[in-house]
This record gives structure tokens, C-alpha cells and sequence, in this order.
């Protein structure tokens, strides 16, 4: 019982902290969303947003599941099996397809809106039953000429449409684009999501002690999360030690060490969008002096690349500030020996690289790793930083002592630092969403194991 009260008092001093939920998205800013789509649309053609298919996790168990993006943008629609359709019939309409009210099934999974809930509770103009999607699809394709479609997540709709179409457009095109830009509305939902999402770490933080479980602070966050009628919006990573040297850890399943620090990256999921933070503590409460230069150069880097996300600026700038500073501060320390032009390379790609192998940051939003290009690697023009944006920057350096294909001083290595912001692009500079999550050193040792 004793358990119970403080994890209560925990998530109450969260709660606290946390201020009021927004509203979610409105009806009126969907529809004016599903305008700005329609609008770019050929007269003649047809537009199918389908839901994510259902995934098993084991034999008769499914996973919980997430609706898709695109289909949550347009419409608010939630539902399994659910396909939104933008047809035009003298004005573009939205026709849904939803599962039917059966009290059996729901008496099972859950109750549904059917077609007459749906019709008067979402922003749509027309509801069918899924049932009927094979009759009434087909008549609607053979009325058009053209088929805006994303093949591969609903079997049903990819056949019906392969039948009719042997050209088939794809309408993330214009949804990605519409979808880079945040409204107000949703950078309310995003604030709220990195407020939580940073009081979570701060949790996790106060509770940290030397041979506690690297799956015992993934449970404080997550249930911070849930408490306050949220989830994950990727899976957690918790790495202590050499396990905060590897980029996509998420076993979460060692001792921490009182040597060692440990990397939280961690965001939750708030009506649909994303936070995305990491932070890097030690878990006795005290950096090292190798741990702490480390540390203290990547917050530098970072602390750059945040200040360069101005308007007007190319998505490659961020990731040049971080990485001239990442560069110079490893030949500073003496473990690069080279030019700082040596260390850079020529795009880019020298030798700091063995040490800082990822991008600086990614578009956030609906998807933690958001549409609309920009990380690095990604094919097409370079994106111009333009407001309402949001984005991260999370520098980092890892020397994993496992690693065999570096060759480091002893004292660097398990060390593995990653710091990450959530940032609006405003016209009158960066805003940092995540600000509430310590990150200087000194802020950080006055809260680890201080609970």
C-alpha cells in the first residue's frame, strides 16, 4: 500500500506541474483541412485514406492499435477498418466506411459509433458500412479517372483499386505538406505532450539510484504517461553504461551501475502527437570528470544547433553547428588527432563521424519521426526552415567499449550522451517546448537520486 501512495504522490506532483489539457483538434480545422486537400486534387479524381491494419503480437493476441496519421489529419477517425474517401459529386464530399454497430462483437472489443454515429459525431459528409465497401468503392472508382492511394495498408481496398487502376497517384505528396506546418491548435497538443513528457524525465531522474533496474525508470516515465491519459510515442530507451552507446537500445533490461550514466530517450503521445527528449544523467547523482566533458560538450552542441534554427535557414544548418563543434571538442580532448577540416570531412562524413554517427534532428508531429523530409539522407531539395515548424536537435557522442572499430582512451569509454529538445520555428527565433526538462549539470546532479 505504501507503493501505491507514493507512486500516487509522484504522478500527482506531475499532475501539478502539468497545467490544463488542450482541447483535441476541431471539427471546423479538419474540415478546413480536408478544403486545402480537395483543393489540390483533380475534379476527376478519387482519394483513399485508409486506417493502420490490425497487427498480431501472438497467435490470437493483437497489439493495441494505432490508428494511421493521414487518416487521423482528416478526419479524427479512430476506428478499425475505417476508410475515408474524397470524392466530388458538385462539391467534394468525405465519405467514411466504418464497422457497423454489432452488440455481439462490441459486446467483446468495445463499443462503435456505426454509421449514424459516425455521421453525426466526425467530419464527414456520407457514412457506409464497411460491409458494402466492395459494391459501393467500385461503383465510385469507375466514376473516376484518376486514384490518389497508399498501397499496402488495407488488402480489401489495395484489391478493389488494382482491378480499376493501373496508375495510382500517391496523396502524401500533398498531405506531407500540409502537414509540416503546425496550427495553433496543434502546437498547443505538442506543448502539452513535451511538458509531460519532461516532468516524466524529471521523475525518473529523482528516483534513480545505483542497482536499480534499467526497466524500473522506463516504468516511471511510461507511467507518468498513462497516468495522465497518455502513452509512448516510440518505444522507450533506457541505457546505462555501454548500453547508452548503442542509438536504438530498448531491451531495458540491465542494473544500473553506480559508475555509469544512463541515457533516457523518452516522449510521449498526446491525441495523436508526438514529444521526443533525451536526457543523460549519472546515476550516482555526480558526473565524472570524463563523463562531465563528454557531457558538457555535446550541451554545446546542441545549445548551437538550437540556435540555429532560424527562419529562412537550410535543415543542413543545425546539423553544420553541431557537428563543427562536436569536431572541435573531440580534437580538443585529444581523442581526435587531426585537422578540424580533417574531422569534418567534406560533406560531413569525417572523421568525428566514428563518434557522432546519427542526424541532428527530424520533423515532429503526428509521427515522432514526422513527414515532409529534412533528416539527413532524405532524397529531394533541401527544406527551408519556415514557422511552425517542429523539430529536434539531439547531438550526441557514444564510445560503446565493445566497439572494435575504434581505438579510444579507457577513461571515454561506456560513456554515451545524447541531449534532445523539441523546437518551434517562430519568426522571432527557436522555442525550445521541452525548456521544463533540466539539462545543465548543475541542475541535473541537484535532482538525480533526490526524491
Amino acid at each position: 500500500m505504501k507503493g501505491v501512495v507514493f507512486r500516487h504522490m509522484m504522478y500527482e506532483r506531475v499532475t501539478s506541474a502539468l497545467g490544463k489539457r488542450p482541447p483535441q483538434i476541431s471539427h471546423e480545422e479538419m474540415r478546413m483541412r480536408q478544403r486545402a486537400f480537395c483543393e489540390q486534387l483533380p475534379i476527376d479524381g478519387v482519394a483513399i485514406i485508409t486506417n493502420n491494419p490490425v497487427s498480431i503480437r501472438s497467435r490470437d493476441t493483437h497489439h493495441r492499435h494505432r490508428f494511421n496519421s493521414y487518416l487521423h489529419y482528416l478526419t479524427g477517425w479512430h476506428g478499425e477498418e475505417g476508410v475515408a474517401v474524397f470524392h466530388h459529386d458538385g462539391v467534394w464530399k468525405c465519405r467514411l466506411y466504418v464497422q457497423e454497430r454489432d452488440v455481439i462483437k462490441e459486446t467483446w472489443t468495445g463499443r462503435r459509433p456505426g454509421t449514424q454515429g459516425a455521421l453525426k459525431d466526425w467530419p464527414v459528409d456520407e457514412t457506409v458500412s464497411r460491409e458494402n465497401i466492395q459494391s459501393d468503392l467500385s461503383d465510385l472508382l469507375l466514376q473516376a479517372n484518376q486514384i490518389l492511394h497508399i498501397n499496402g495498408l488495407d488488402r480489401d481496398v489495395d484489391e478493389l483499386v488494382g482491378k480499376t487502376f493501373d496508375e495510382i497517384l500517391d496523396p502524401r505528396g500533398i498531405l506531407d505538406e500540409m502537414r509540416v506546418t503546425k496550427s495553433d491548435a496543434e502546437i498547443a497538443l505538442m506543448q502539452y505532450a513535451a511538458d509531460l513528457a519532461a516532468l516524466a524525465h524529471i521523475e525518473a531522474m529523482r528516483e534513480c539510484k545505483s542497482g536499480m533496474g534499467e526497466w524500473q525508470l522506463q516504468s516511471i516515465i511510461e507511467g507518468c504517461f498513462l497516468y495522465h491519459k497518455s502513452e509512448w510515442a516510440y518505444p522507450s530507451i533506457v541505457g546505462s553504461g555501454d548500453n547508452a552507446t548503442i542509438l536504438h537500445y530498448n531491451e531495458n533490461s540491465d542494473a544500473m551501475n553506480e559508475s555509469d550514466v544512463v541515457l533516457i530517450d523518452a516522449g510521449c503521445e498526446v491525441d495523436g502527437y508526438a514529444s521526443d527528449i533525451t536526457r543523460t544523467f549519472p546515476v550516482s547523482g555526480k558526473f565524472t570528470e570524463a563523463q562531465r566533458a563528454i557531457y558538457e560538450l555535446v550541451l554545446k552542441a546542441q545549445i548551437a544547433g538550437i540556435d540555429a534554427c532560424q527562419v529562412g535557414s537550410p535543415w543542413s544548418a543545425m546539423h553544420h553547428a553541431t557537428s563543427q563543434v562536436l569536431a572541435q571538442g573531440l580534437i580538443d580532448l585529444g581523442i581526435l588527432d587531426c585537422s578540424l577540416e580533417e574531422a569534418l570531412g567534406d560533406d560531413y562524413n569525417g572523421q568525428y563521424r566514428q563518434f557522432f554517427m546519427h542526424g541532428t534532428g527530424h520533423l515532429l508531429g503526428l509521427d515522432v519521426h514526422d513527414v515532409g523530409g529534412g533528416r539527413q539522407g532524405d532524397e529531394g531539395p533541401e527544406r527551408i526552415l519556415s514557422p511552425g515548424m517542429v523539430l529536434t536537435i539531439e547531438p550526441g557522442l557514444y564510445f560503446g567499449a565493445w566497439r572494435e572499430d575504434i581505438e579510444i582512451d579507457t577513461k571515454w569509454a561506456g560513456i554515451g550522451i545524447r541531449i534532445e529538445d523539441d523546437v518551434l520555428i517562430t519568426n522571432d527565433g527557436p522555442v525550445v517546448l521541452t525548456s521544463k526538462c533540466p539539462k545543465e549539470v548543475a541542475d541535473i546532479e541537484a535532482i538525480v537520486g533526490n526524491n
